[in-house]
């Protein structure tokens, strides 16, 4: 396909749903909250200690921010399936599973997470049960990286609590190249 008829049809995913709402199989909870913080040695006692969490005024314990995504995170397993659907060549019903599709039958099928941006709105507590809502925001045109030629997508997430607050707003980039590229690239 040519690189600009390719690009139009790119093009066409910006704005999209990216695939269903994920919906977090377990409430935020004080295990895994400590269970994170132990792993990223991280000493804020805001996250372990309702004392320490009552003396800022807040009402209790509060989740690491930065932990919002794995309330949603799907596992393995599911990581496994989407693997095999992929070199099955199926394609899944929603439009982020097509725009993947598209890109690995043009040759970008490697990936690389290059960036996120989040923006905190509001604390997650024990309790809060965590929804994410993920929209195509941007596809960048092709272009030659040190990694191969590609291009850049962004997904725009949005963490919500049960009653529908937005609690995260997050920008994840990643780029899709053709790793056979990398040489005509440098």
């Amino acid at each position: 396909m040519p690189v600009q008829s390719l690009e139009a049809e790119l093009g066409r995913f910006v704005g999209s749903v990216a695939e269903p709402p994920r919906v977090a199989r377990y409430a935020v909870n004080e295990a895994m909250i400590r269970n994170w913080v132990e792993a990223h040695d991280d000493h804020n006692p805001i996250y372990v200690d309702r004392e320490a969490a009552r003396a800022t005024g807040r009402p209790d314990v509060v989740c690491p921010p930065a932990m919002v995504s794995t309330w949603v995170m799907a596992g393995y397993r599911r990581h496994r399936e989407i693997q095999r659907l992929r070199a099955e060549g199926a394609v899944e019903d929603f439009a982020y599973s097509r725009l993947m599709n598209m890109l690995d039958e043009a040759g970008y099928t490697s990936v690389v997470a290059t960036n996120v941006e989040q923006e905190y709105v509001r604390e997650l507590h024990p309790g809060d049960h965590v929804t994410a809502r993920f929209t195509i925001e941007a596809i960048s045109p092709l272009k030659r990286t040190a990694l191969g030629e590609g291009c850049f997508v962004t997904l725009l997430k949005e963490y919500l609590n049960s009653d529908g607050d937005l609690l995260v707003k997050e920008r994840f980039r990643l780029l899709r190249f053709a790793p056979d590229s990398r040489a005509e690239a440098v």
